[in-house]
């Protein structure tokens, strides 16, 4: 009997986007496929704000939202503050229909047995609430943190390709935060340096989220030099 083919896999997505949006919206759903919305960090945007998002967002276009702030500064212990951030956050995913929740961590909060226990216990009890969850811990923690604790609550872990390297994973979420800082741009040879990780990479699905200050720049750069369409 003859063999069937093999079936082919499917192709390898990377999808680029910015923290926030750096341009309007409008303007912005023109040129990318995915935003994670950061104005959910400070304080919530009201349900009309969101709904005209979704209702103006092309199809196929994808959100991820930025969890409160309050979760990370009460160190991720449930109680009144955490519980209506999480009420919040749930129902901005909602109306956004967003896949990922992505949970970050304080600068000041300390890498600790307790902590990562901690940060461990809540987002398995949230994990029901959210199809993705993406966790980012502080860069003064150790290298591996980000990944080994994600890994241990069974989320995807968020890391700076430039500095940590690729994730060993299906689903790879990478958080560009500027190579000096914020306020800083991404120069030629680090461009090209991430360039060259995103076309080695071996994810499923890759997203390259940009959070400094020139991202729609930087973020287009990046989507010409890997011929992404996301």
């Amino acid at each position: 009997m003859k063999k069937p083919a093999p079936r082919a896999s499917a192709p390898r997505r990377d999808v680029i986007g910015c923290s926030g949006f750096p341009v309007p919206p409008t303007r912005y759903f023109k040129d990318f496929a995915f935003v994670e919305v950061q104005e959910t960090y400070a304080s919530m945007p009201g349900a009309s704000t969101v709904k005209r998002w979704r209702r103006e967002a092309p199809a196929g276009f994808e959100f991820g939202v930025l969890a409160p702030r309050e979760i990370g500064q009460e160190a991720f212990r449930r109680g009144k503050i955490v519980d209506a951030a999480l009420d919040s956050l749930t129902e901005i995913v909602t109306l956004l229909a967003a896949r990922i929740a992505v949970f970050t961590c304080p600068p000041e909060l300390e890498d600790s047995r307790a902590n990562r226990a901690a940060i461990k216990e809540f987002l398995g009890e949230v994990k029901k609430r959210f199809e993705r969850i993406v966790l980012e811990v502080p860069p003064t923690w150790e290298s591996t943190a980000a990944v080994d604790l994600a890994l241990a609550a069974k989320v995807i872990p968020a890391v700076d390709p430039l500095s940590f390297g690729l994730a060993e994973a299906k689903v790879a979420y990478y958080r560009l935060p500027g190579p000096a800082g914020h306020k800083s741009r991404y120069e030629d040879p680090a461009m090209e340096r991430l360039a060259e990780l995103a076309l080695g990479a071996r994810h499923d699905e890759a997203f390259y989220v940009f959070t400094n200050v020139d991202m729609a720049q930087d973020a287009r750069r990046l989507k010409r030099a890997i011929g992404s369409r996301g």
